[in-house]
């Protein structure tokens, strides 16, 4: 007994669907002894669906390395504020811009200073703010710019250029 008898048999399939398959493999056969070059549409939709979904499984698999990727970024930069918070917090307020909205931390005096000559700098995600020295602000700058708040620039030229008034004393007593 063929498969096509046990197909129709089980009712998967009727006796139209036999002759036409049996006519279709005879066409086929025909086209083979004439020599004619036979086109197994078939095998063209199978190749064609693999390769669409291999297509289909890189882009997955690209995408799923980028998240991965930028996981451990995030992992990275997490671990640099860790090592290098500095937690201390003071009396004297220090307001700045952030996305919008002026924030103000409690520092003490030093600290305050240092982030206006920029040696220090503010970084954080969302609410979560914190302080951190420059050169751990520039690791997580160049891993990803999203988590600098607060990084001021070392103006040398300001530094280098002479007070043309440093000479003269203020005198102590003097009243505006």
């Amino acid at each position: 007994m063929s498969l096509q008898e046990q197909l129709r048999q089980a009712g998967l399939a009727s006796q139209k669907q036999m002759v036409k398959a049996r006519k279709a493999k005879n066409t086929k056969e025909k086209m083979q002894r004439k020599g004619a070059e036979v086109v197994d549409e078939t095998a063209e939709l199978v190749k064609q669906r693999q390769a669409e979904q291999l297509a289909r499984d890189r882009a997955l698999n690209e995408e799923r390395d980028r998240a991965a990727e930028q996981r451990a970024i995030q992992a990275q930069i997490r671990q640099i504020v860790e090592l290098n918070v500095i937690s201390d917090r003071g009396d004297t307020e220090y307001r700045f811009d952030h996305a919008g909205v002026i924030k103000t931390l409690m520092l003490s005096d030093e600290h305050r200073q240092a982030l206006i000559r920029g040696a220090l700098a503010i970084v954080g995600q969302g609410e979560e703010l914190s302080i951190v020295p420059r050169q751990a602000a520039e690791k997580i700058g160049e891993r990803d710019q999203s988590w600098l708040i607060l990084l001021n620039t070392r103006d040398d030229k300001e530094e280098d250029v002479e007070d043309e008034y440093a000479g003269y004393e203020i005198p102590d007593d003097l009243m505006w």
